[in-house]
């Protein structure tokens, strides 16, 4: 072995621990990324499937006055244009 290895081999060791910590650092970084976009993906279907619960009370609402024949139709329909107010309420009100 030539004698310039040696000290060549010696300095290489601590550049290699260096890069290997970066890595490990990158790597943490990455998986915390990774999480908090899991975190706000499951905050948006939530909300999602609280919208798309609305909208499904919504249309039976609206499926009830389309089928519903006589005066309470009238009244229904101005229900929902005055006030846009929770379809629990609307169907309290209707009811």
């Amino acid at each position: 072995m030539s004698p310039l290895m040696i000290p060549i081999i010696g300095m290489m060791i601590p550049i290699i621990a260096i890069l290997a910590k970066v890595y490990v650092r990158t790597m943490e970084m990455k998986e915390r990324q990774i999480s908090a976009v899991g975190e706000k993906t499951a905050e948006k279907a939530a909300q999602y499937a609280t919208r798309i619960a609305e909208l499904e009370q919504r249309v039976r609402v609206l499926e009830r006055i389309a089928t519903d024949g006589g005066i309470q139709t009238a009244a229904q329909i101005e229900a929902l244009r005055d006030s846009p107010v929770s379809f629990e309420t609307m169907r309290d009100k209707v009811q």
